[in-house]
């Protein structure tokens, strides 16, 4: 099922609360299954909440409970991401040999990868894992019971339009200072907003297929590449702070990690400046004749999440 509005939605406020629903079931019955990939349960689970924060700030400006339903999806992806870190270093480290492997000796590196397997192997195999799964399921549920009284002020584009607004303005200053101060922080910075942009995306789809589905790739595309930036830095830190193998070797890895920060920089701000062209006005604008256009197409149905 896709994580999008249908056409037969009755109101705004009921389409949020069915994908939210949704979402919420999903996140439920996946941190409850037996025998299932500790890391795949973990991402799985903090991808919902990610939706679910991409949802609600589609619809931030009309919904008054936004504040603290934000801050308790954050909360709940949070308490999962200890153990979604060792995945994440390990998957940059095989992206970065992956790039720049025919260029050094691989070799000087193996006792780094068998450091990090080590920890990713010492995170997934916690006693503690099972509770932490139990807490983020109670979470779960108390917000699947706040989710039937959500009230969402207004209908049609006129409840989305502030929030597709202000998620693609977002967008763009967050480029804007970037371009300006390429730091770590407001690289990060820019691709949660980029993040956010995307989520809209996805869930307006269906308005216009196929520009919107193009249109909500490339936001997914530049969106990776600023992940990868900010992964990039976190895999750094954890050299400078963690024994993981000899001084010369982890001097030439933090080499290779600027480097290819630097390339995901430029090829991220190539995208971007096309991706963010126009005026949040006139997206917004155009979104809105897509949705009414849409609007009038035929029967309405239910809105859906997955």
């Amino acid at each position: 099922m896709a994580y999008r509005f249908k056409l037969d939605v009755a109101s705004i406020q009921d389409g949020v609360r069915e994908i939210a629903g949704e979402l919420i079931d999903d996140a439920i019955e996946d941190t409850g299954a037996k025998r299932r990939d500790v890391s795949e349960v973990v991402h799985s689970s903090r991808k919902a909440c990610k939706k679910l924060r991409g949802l609600i700030r589609l619809v931030r400006p009309v919904f008054d409970d936004y504040r603290p339903e934000n801050v308790a999806f954050r909360n709940a992806g949070r308490g999962l991401s200890a153990l979604r870190d060792g995945s994440v270093l390990i998957e940059t480290y095989d992206g970065l040999l992956e790039t720049y492997g025919e260029k050094v000796d691989r070799s000087k590196f193996a006792p780094i990868r068998r450091r990090l397997t080590l920890l990713q192997k010492e995170a997934t195999e916690r006693e503690d894992i099972p509770q932490m799964l139990d807490i983020f399921r109670q979470s779960m549920s108390a917000a699947r019971k706040r989710v039937r009284r959500w009230n969402i002020s207004g209908d049609e584009f006129e409840a989305l339009e502030p929030g597709v607004r202000r998620s693609y303005k977002g967008a763009q200053r967050a480029m804007d200072a970037a371009a300006t101060n390429p730091t770590a922080e407001t690289v990060h910075e820019w691709r949660k907003r980029v993040k956010d942009h995307w989520y809209h995306a996805r869930l307006l789809c269906p308005i216009w297929q196929k520009p919107m589905k193009v249109h909500g790739d490339v936001a997914n595309q530049l969106g990776d590449l600023l992940g990868k930036h900010h992964d990039l830095e976190v895999f750094m830190q954890r050299l400078a702070d963690e024994k993981l193998g000899e001084a010369n070797a982890l001097e030439v890895l933090l080499g290779l990690a600027r480097r290819r920060q630097k390339a995901l920089e430029e090829e991220s701000f190539a995208i971007g400046a096309r991706l963010l062209a126009e005026s949040a006005g006139s997206l917004t604008r155009r979104w809105q004749s897509y949705w009414e256009a849409w609007r009038s197409d035929g029967p309405r149905q239910t809105a859906v999440a997955a």
